[in-house]
């Protein structure tokens, strides 16, 4: 049974790929209207592969309009600043879109957190699954659409790097006082063991560690961390990014503006939003290998979060997750699902994924 429902379940989704193949490249020869968005990136251009994603967006969604939809990006700073501010522009009508990440509005709902990564979650390929097939994309428009929002994944970055330290980190009470720059969500599991949060914008992150401001701090992974030049101030290189484990970077759009577009040029943004976040990915998993050579090379010492900091790491997520769902309706019923799909996620990778993967890394 399940192997025919499987066979069904594949035939359909090859039809519905080839219908959205010949819909969206017979849009440029269809008659439509010019149309002119703004979008805001969260991101400068300095961050070429998540802000680059972005600009894939325009370019795929004029090329597959014959040039009839107009997408003009900014970056972070131009119209407005980045983070929140993006999203915020949208929400006040400033642009019709923005490109972030969702848990930098964190500190209006809880639950904007779940949109781009939940500490110990799903990783680039699960929430792809979620999205797309398990549920989620409704479950998230159902709470996006409170603010007004329509929600397109729009790249990820995979499993993120653990951060940069002054000083080694091995047990919990190296951790007591440590001064670290991470936010949200992240940000209240270290504070449960100890340390003090720091949320600073990504260029003003360097010259904090350099006069000690801070004692470590996190952002992405080898290539942006590298271009950031953070291995000059702070050569304790930890790994993994438990808190980000695939987080998405979303491309949010005023419903109202949505719900005004023409049916075929939704057909196009659809589609080069799913080709944004299937090339993010591939580019990140492309620059990364090498990037942490580099950095290698300039003398970083790279560590793993031993098993019993992540034991207690994870143990005080879950306690963070029962505190906000305590307060947040939408956070306790959009985690729950989440964490449900996690289970199985996490059970199907460990049997022929994950095995494979281990038997790579250990043999030469």
């Amino acid at each position: 049974m399940e192997r025919r429902k499987f066979l069904k379940t594949a035939g359909i989704g090859m039809a519905g790929a080839g219908a959205a193949t010949m819909s969206v490249s017979s849009l440029a020869q269809t008659p439509g209207p010019a149309i002119k968005w703004r979008c805001v990136s969260a991101f400068p251009k300095s961050l070429d592969t998540i802000f680059g994603g972005a600009e894939t967006l325009s370019k795929r969604v004029s090329q597959i309009t014959g040039g009839k939809f107009q997408i003009q990006v900014f970056a972070g700073g131009e119209i407005v600043p980045g983070g929140a501010a993006a999203l915020d522009a949208v929400q006040a009508g400033t642009v019709e879109l923005c490109h972030t990440c969702s848990y930098y509005s964190f500190g209006k709902e809880p639950t904007f957190a779940i949109g781009t990564a939940l500490p110990f979650g799903l990783d680039c390929r699960q929430t792809n699954a979620w999205v797309y097939y398990g549920g989620g994309q409704k479950l998230l428009d159902d709470f996006y659409g409170n603010y007004g929002l329509v929600s397109f994944l729009g790249g990820n970055t995979g499993v993120q790097m653990g951060g940069w330290f002054k000083k080694e980190i091995n047990s919990a009470a190296d951790i007591k006082g440590l001064k670290f720059r991470i936010a949200g969500l992240a940000g209240k599991v270290w504070a449960k063991l100890g340390a003090v949060p720091q949320q600073i914008p990504g260029g003003d992150i360097y010259p904090a560690l350099e006069k000690g401001t801070i004692d470590a701090a996190e952002w992405v992974g080898p290539y942006d961390d590298e271009k950031l030049g953070f291995y000059k101030v702070a050569k304790n290189y930890y790994y993994p990014g438990w808190w980000e484990p695939g987080p998405v970077i979303h491309f949010m759009v005023a419903k109202k503006e949505w719900d005004k577009l023409p049916a075929e040029y939704k057909a196009a943004f659809e589609a080069a939003a799913y080709e944004t976040n299937v090339t993010m990915m591939a580019d990140y998993d492309h620059r990364n290998p090498a990037a942490l050579s580099r950095l290698l090379g300039n003398g970083v010492k790279l560590h793993k979060f031993n098993d019993g900091l992540m034991t207690a790491f994870k143990k005080a997520a879950f306690e963070v997750y029962a505190e906000e769902s305590a307060k947040s309706p939408a956070f306790k019923k959009i985690s729950e699902e989440y964490f449900k799909y996690a289970r199985t996620q996490v059970a199907w990778s460990g049997v022929a994924e994950a095995s494979l993967s281990n038997f790579m890394h250990s043999s030469k």
